[in-house]
């Protein structure tokens, strides 16, 4: 990403810059002057916001290799804030949400060590993001308890109460008295891209709800004599969930600026005013917002070209990763190819050999554990998190590529069910927003036409998705099980939990599941590693080297 500089103006209609009086703070630089006299500082704050944002246990540097980036340490984060500072800065340290899942390192202990390494670095305060909710409510309680910062966000309310769940913002005053007004905003589709289960005891706001809400925000730190207002928060732009960034910049005034993240974009850019940055992920990028003299300036720093470590703080995460890797070290097994588990284009909008190793893993072991065979296998895209490399696969890879811990389940679903939910699954595959509810299968065939426009129904309960107005439009189901296809027919399918719960866009498989409770057992990443060990003797076949061939998506311009 490019530094940008934005506007002049960022600041000027919040009465912190004045021309006369940027000009006669570049003056007193130009000369030598020193410091700026306290009657001017008030007019030219020096200020540097470091945000990261769905670091998802990235935490522990990583060399770039080939096309994989590389990511900092967390360490680097803090000695970056310890270097803007040394500048004579006031520094912010934020991050945007996905703090607390994703990698063994804060897996294995629930999210826990990513608030250590968080209060080491000091940061300033957090946005409660979708994962944030993946280990359960008393663990989300326990992992807000332990850090040293708020853990904010103004659209999530408690259902029975309708107060407010976490703190809604937070004001914090620079050394020249400039006062700088942050307030969260997570993302509605929490609702169904966490286990819904986690979710429900809450009632996330969206669309008109979430810009009303944003606007209250801005308009209550203004009275509080905010200077600049900064929403941190864990929206997003690439896929359906209740209200994105940019559509909400776009209804809401007074924000001057807008820290994303969720969807794992670099963005750096202008939109209605207003500058909206976001990192990418996994700490590939650090993120820095500098205010020098009232011109604000975007310059992210990227894995590798900054070498910067705060030892203490490296020493805590060195620690904990030692404890980890102890665990995670043991080589199950090797693959003689790469295994895709990438988002776009992959997991999320086409069949890939990941997707069919794991779908085969999940129909092969519950076909074991029941003692009968299974008919399908079927797991949606988002619950794959990481590719696995060529070579040996340690359990802390595997753990990388799942790291829900969802239990297996084999569910009883009527045809018609089956291709509900293959259809609201694939409602975005020929737009520019992939989900993550996009279906890898086993002893599925399908075909999914997208230049049929997806014909959108009610929105499902509880959900931000719209359920699909004319099943089987796109959608066509050739065999399942060896079988042939029959909506009046009943299949058995392995799966996750989460699906069963109605995750993503599975609303039919929760259908199913109230009407017969799917039977469950182990969880996701054993059934993969079972399936590696015992039925692939510890190395993935060649017939895994690419896709199989049981998905067919039909794009526009693939018609003549």
């Amino acid at each position: 990403m490019k530094p940008m500089v934005t506007r002049r103006n960022f600041l000027k209609g919040v009465g912190l810059l004045s021309a006369s009086a940027a000009l006669a703070a570049c003056s007193r630089t130009e000369q030598g002057g020193g410091q700026a006299s306290s009657s001017s500082a008030a007019a030219t704050p020096l200020l540097a916001i470091i945000h990261t944002n769905d670091t998802h246990g990235h935490d522990v540097a990583v060399e770039a290799s080939g096309d994989t980036k590389g990511n900092f340490s967390m360490a680097a984060v803090a000695a970056l804030r310890d270097e803007w500072k040394q500048k004579g800065y006031d520094v912010l340290l934020v991050d945007a949400g996905d703090a607390t899942q994703g990698m063994p390192l804060v897996d294995t202990v629930k999210g826990a060590s990513a608030i250590t390494f968080m209060n080491a670095c000091g940061y300033e305060l957090m946005t409660v993001g979708n994962h944030d909710f993946d280990w359960g409510v008393d663990e989300l309680a326990a992992n807000e308890k332990a850090a040293n910062f708020p853990f904010l966000s103004a659209n999530v309310l408690d259902k029975q109460t309708g107060k407010l769940r976490f703190t809604a913002n937070k004001v914090v005053e620079l050394t020249d008295g400039t006062k700088v007004g942050f307030f969260g905003l997570t993302t509605p589709a929490t609702a169904t891209t966490s286990n819904p289960k986690n979710a429900a005891d809450f009632e996330f706001l969206r669309d008109d709800d979430l810009y009303k809400c944003a606007q209250e925000q801005v308009d209550e730190l203004r009275k509080q004599g905010c200077d600049l207002v900064v929403c941190v928060g864990h929206l997003g732009n690439k896929e359906v969930n209740g209200g994105t960034s940019r559509e909400l910049l776009g209804r809401v005034t007074g924000i001057d600026l807008f820290i994303d993240g969720h969807d794992h974009q670099e963005v750096n850019e202008e939109v209605a005013g207003t500058l909206l940055v976001e990192t990418g992920c996994y700490l590939h990028n650090i993120g820095v917002v500098v205010i020098d003299k009232g011109a604000p300036a975007y310059q992210p720093v990227a894995a590798g070209s900054y070498s910067g470590i705060d030892t203490s703080v490296q020493a805590v995460i060195d620690e904990q990763d030692s404890r980890v890797k102890s665990e995670m070290g043991v080589v199950l097994g090797s693959t003689p190819f790469l295994l895709n588990g990438e988002r776009d284009p992959g997991v999320r909008t086409q069949e890939t050999n990941l997707g069919d190793l794991f779908t085969d893993a999940l129909r092969w072991t519950a076909s074991q554990e029941l003692g009968r065979e299974i008919d399908a296998g079927l797991v949606n895209g988002g619950g794959i998190r990481a590719s696995l490399a060529a070579g040996d696969i340690t359990l802390g890879a595997i753990k990388e590529v799942m790291p829900f811990s969802n239990e297996v389940a084999v569910l009883k679903v009527t045809g018609a069910q089956l291709l509900e939910a293959i259809e609201a699954g694939c409602q975005a595959i020929g737009k520019e927003k992939a989900i993550g509810a996009f279906p890898q299968v086993a002893g599925i065939n399908f075909t999914v036409d997208a230049t049929v426009p997806y014909q959108e129904g009610p929105t499902y309960p509880d959900s931000t998705y719209p359920s699909p107005a004319a099943i089987g439009a796109r959608v066509k189901i050739s065999d399942v099980g060896g079988r042939g296809f029959d909506a009046a027919a009943t299949y058995s399918v392995a799966t996750i939990s989460f699906l069963c719960d109605g995750g993503d866009t599975y609303y039919a498989f929760k259908q199913a599941s109230d009407a017969e409770a799917p039977t469950t057992f182990g969880f996701d990443y054993e059934a993969f590693t079972s399936y590696l060990v015992t039925a692939c003797d510890h190395a993935v076949p060649d017939r895994y080297a690419a896709p199989q061939g049981r998905i067919t998506v039909v794009l526009a311009n693939q018609h003549g």
